[in-house]
């Protein structure tokens, strides 16, 4: 055991010339604890957080509709769009008897319906409004993968076909109705009964699609609503003499869900993230309050490294980093009731161009995630989330080649929510990170 410590403290002695704020410091000191005969906890590792904007995500074929805005005190101005394209299992009004060519059928009204999926953020108890656009563009990818994105668009008409203003109930509500327009109804209605549209074919040729806008006039929150149980609603009747109407519905849902995708914005205009670069290089932690960041939907990722693993090679001929656990602190007072923290993050491994080549995993292959404390004290100071991160540790310090990778931190739910998180870095003054290393030499 003796001779171990002195090979501790030579491989020290290399890598503690500086201070703390050194760049590429690493440092073993006084603060390893021997837990067993020759296992040792480090716990002052150098420890680098940047954020990273991911070019863009695939939000098509996600189950939500995602519509509404906020301003966001510290990520900005976030909106979403949602756009999909309708159809129906009959392109024919009720037929009864031998009415084949449904003469007394008439139009009533017409609407859509929107079902909450329980998932919202930001200020629900202000009031949020939005208006149903006609889209004038197919709702067909301009890529390669048959995917829609966070940046897709697709052009559409300035002419509102409905409108709502409503304080959001995603918890207490089933769904909102929003009347639509009179005009666009009856001639709907109409191409049907007198047989114009009979196929999905002339259906979409007629009406290409919808898209949901909300106005920015009055931000407040983000609301999600089911894909699968959404439709829109075209009320009709039969009238014949001396005899009550008859009501009936026709419903168009969004049967194909890859036709389906939000657009979701965020303008960073005058935030401290206005100046994140390009989807392959960083903006580090020192440069934005020794914080790094995360949010879903407009793809911004937060990013760890550990420049000097590799050394850990230094410390004994036969040694291993038998476990590892990195703590990551969320900034007090950067969530709230309005803004709270996900239960977990999501933990991708990536290179040096912010390339992801799959999920971390432990020794046994199965995927790790950040779980998250919450542990009350008066300062906050046990609230974090713990990712076990040892096998990727061990296996970074053997490589052969120079190259090195990182870990890539997003919240579960990336493509189709817009929840965000802030975390400290090594240097920060209140919610440091942490990285507890399990060294064994043998």
């Amino acid at each position: 055991m003796r001779k171990f410590i002195l090979i501790l403290l030579f491989v020290l002695s290399l890598f503690s010339c500086g201070t703390d704020t050194d760049t590429g410091e690493f440092t073993v000191g006084s603060d390893y604890l021997a837990l067993s005969n020759k296992v040792v906890l480090i716990d002052t590792v150098t420890v680098d957080m940047s954020t990273i904007n991911f070019d863009s995500l695939a939000t098509s074929n996600r189950s939500r509709i995602l519509i509404g805005n906020y301003d966001d005190p510290i990520f900005g101005k976030v909106k979403s769009d949602s756009y999909f394209q309708l159809s129906t299992s009959t392109y024919a009004l009720t037929s009864v008897g031998s009415d084949t060519e449904s003469v007394n059928y008439v139009f009533d009204s017409i609407s859509m319906i929107l079902k909450y999926d329980r998932y919202y953020y930001g200020d629900t108890t202000r009031v949020q409004t939005f208006n149903i656009h006609r889209l004038t563009q197919r709702v067909k990818p301009n890529t390669e993968d048959d995917n829609f994105y966070n940046n897709s668009t697709l052009s559409y008409s300035p002419e509102s076909l409905g409108t709502i203003s409503y304080r959001p109930r995603p918890l207490q509500k089933d769904s909102i109705n929003i009347q639509m327009s009179k005009e666009f109804g009856e001639a709907l209605f109409l191409k049907i009964k007198k047989r114009e549209i009979t196929d999905y074919d002339s259906f979409t040729e007629y009406l290409k699609g919808l898209v949901l806008v909300p106005d920015t006039g009055n931000s407040s929150s983000a609301i999600g609503f089911s894909v699968s149980t959404s439709k829109v609603r075209l009320y009709y009747s039969k009238y014949q003499a001396d005899d009550e109407a008859d009501s009936y519905i026709l419903d168009f849902q969004i049967l194909d869900a890859t036709k389906q995708f939000n657009s979701i914005s965020s303008d960073k205009t005058g935030t401290i993230l206005q100046s994140l670069p390009i989807s392959t290089s960083k903006l580090s932690s020192t440069l934005t309050n020794n914080q790094g960041y995360i949010q879903s939907g407009t793809g911004v990722a937060c990013r760890v490294d550990f420049p000097n693993i590799k050394q850990f090679k230094n410390i004994s001929t036969n040694g291993a980093i038998v476990d590892a656990e990195l703590i990551l602190k969320p900034v007090n007072n950067s969530y709230s009731e309005k803004y709270p923290l996900a239960d977990s993050l999501t933990v991708y491994v990536g290179d040096n161009l912010n390339r992801i080549s799959g999920s971390l995993v432990n020794s046994a292959g199965t995927a790790v995630y950040g779980k998250l404390s919450q542990k009350s004290d008066e300062f906050n100071e046990n609230v974090g989330y713990s990712v076990s991160i040892g096998a990727f540790l061990q296996k970074e310090m053997l490589k052969e080649s120079d190259s090195r990778s990182s870990l890539i931190l997003t919240l579960p739910g990336i493509a189709q929510s817009v929840n965000r998180l802030v975390l400290g870095d090594q240097k920060h003054l209140n919610n440091k990170i942490q990285l507890k290393i399990y060294y064994i030499s043998y």
